[in-house]
């Protein structure tokens, strides 16, 4: 795919999340939107680092990058989920 695709769809979801922190009346909505994907996205690396304690690890691919940081600490949650039930 290409990049500048990429980058749009990345951009457009970050767009998504201020509206919607801004209908949710936040005071500082693009920084509670970054906070937000930055957690994700550590979430995904915690649980990527302790693979090696716990048995349980998430491939890094465009998807799971892209669903833990719109989602956030649930999507992480939901992937981990999938992951054991499939």
């Amino acid at each position: 795919m290409n990049e500048w695709i990429i980058a749009g769809i990345c951009f457009g979801v970050f767009i998504i999340l201020v509206i919607i922190q801004k209908i949710m009346r936040s005071k500082r909505p693009v920084r509670t939107a970054v906070i937000s994907m930055m957690w994700g996205i550590i979430a995904l690396v915690a649980v990527n680092v302790c693979s090696s304690f716990t048995g349980v690890s998430i491939p890094i691919s465009p998807m799971t990058i892209s669903v833990s940081a719109v989602l956030g600490i649930p999507g992480v949650t939901c992937l981990l989920l999938m992951q054991r039930i499939l």
